[in-house]
């Protein structure tokens, strides 16, 4: 019998979802593991809208939409790859509507359901695909109506304890807190690479913080608060440790997937251990163990700046379009920030698929 790898540990502890949507990835991790989720960005669209396996259906789908525009040519391409990876994944395939537009309520909106009426076109249905929105205040203020109407949502590009409160008051089933700035990926300067993350890395207290505020939550109000979908991990050892810090799922880089899956498991070799996942993420909650008890009272990204988590819970961050909680992002410099720049960044990759998708229509024409 083949020893247990990180990988398997780590899915013991949480759902492990595929941050990538190559559809032969995914079909070689089979049958080792089904993935839960499959996540993607502006990013990885992009991709595999520039892959030749998909030239020609790119070329079919322009052919029809050449008419709509751009971004429903975008859109029904972005529905039609998730689709080649449903029957491979055990959960949803999750878009993410156009960074661009990410302080516009109404775009928001219009783009969210696009996608589900591209889903629905494709045969997929509303338990099989989730959107992405920004966690500004007028993005999440259309996550609200878009919840409301049935349509799942999950906050991304989300840096800090207000923009997962207010993704609470939208009633978002999933947020992405993003363990690593998304700079860090390219600039190791900026890359915390500590022995245990856990405890070490700067951005943990604020995983911790955000998982008691959901307990706190969901133990004084009974509402099922959102499922803590952490991401943007550069090694293994982020990955396990938001296996032991409580995170409900992670959604991981095939190059991180694949480090997880190469090492035997050796429990006396990690700083922590984990417990096995929940059935209810928080009627059933985990006990904070001792060693992370610390990080509820401190923040290095931010130690001038840190609110207290009781008020922080009691804010109304939606209302007046989302103020306060464009507010508290803008008292929080190191929030704006990492938050400004993701948004550039899937903008670059939102205006590269949209120059390919216009020299598709005009070689149409």
């Amino acid at each position: 019998m083949a020893s247990a790898t990180w990988l398997d540990k780590l899915e013991e502890q949480l759902n492990v979802d595929v941050d990538w949507m190559d559809p032969e990835y995914i079909k070689s991790m089979l049958p080792k593991i089904k993935f839960h989720d499959q996540t993607s960005n502006q990013l990885w669209v992009d991709i595999q809208l520039g892959h030749e396996s998909n030239a020609d259906l790119l070329k079919e789908v322009t052919k029809e939409l050449k008419d709509q525009g751009w971004l429903a040519i975008y859109t029904r391409m972005a529905v039609l790859m998730c689709k080649k990876n449903i029957d491979m994944i055990q959960g949803r395939v999750l878009l993410q509507t156009l960074p661009s537009k990410a302080y516009d309520t109404e775009a928001t909106l219009a783009h969210a359901r696009l996608y589900d009426a591209e889903f629905k076109r494709a045969g997929i249905s509303r338990d099989r695909f989730c959107i992405k929105i920004p966690s500004t205040g007028p993005a999440l203020n259309a996550a609200k109506i878009l919840q409301q109407e049935g349509i799942q949502t999950l906050g991304t590009a989300l840096f800090g304890v207000p923009q997962a409160v207010a993704c609470s008051q939208a009633g978002c089933l999933y947020i992405s807190p993003y363990y690593n700035e998304t700079q860090a990926h390219d600039d190791p300067k900026l890359w915390p690479n500590v022995k245990d993350p856990a405890t070490q890395h700067p951005n943990s207290p604020r995983i911790i913080q955000i998982l008691e505020v959901y307990k706190k939550l969901y133990k004084e109000t009974g509402r099922e608060q959102p499922l803590v979908k952490n991401a943007s991990f550069i090694s293994p050892e982020e990955a396990m440790a938001a296996g032991e810090m409580g995170c409900h799922s992670a959604t991981i880089s095939h190059t991180v997937l694949n480090e997880l899956a190469s090492r035997p498991y050796d429990p006396s070799a990690q700083p922590g251990q984990g417990e096995p996942k929940r059935e209810h993420a928080y009627k059933d909650a985990r006990v904070l163990p001792a060693r992370f008890e610390p990080l509820l009272a401190i923040d290095p990204l931010s130690p001038e700046n840190k609110a207290a988590l009781n008020e922080a819970a009691y804010v109304d961050y939606l209302a007046d379009g989302g103020k306060k909680l464009d507010e508290a992002i803008a008292a929080d410099p190191e929030s704006a920030k990492r938050l400004k720049i993701a948004l550039e960044l899937f903008t670059g990759g939102e205006n590269r698929s949209k120059e390919k998708v216009e020299k598709a229509m005009q070689e149409a024409a």
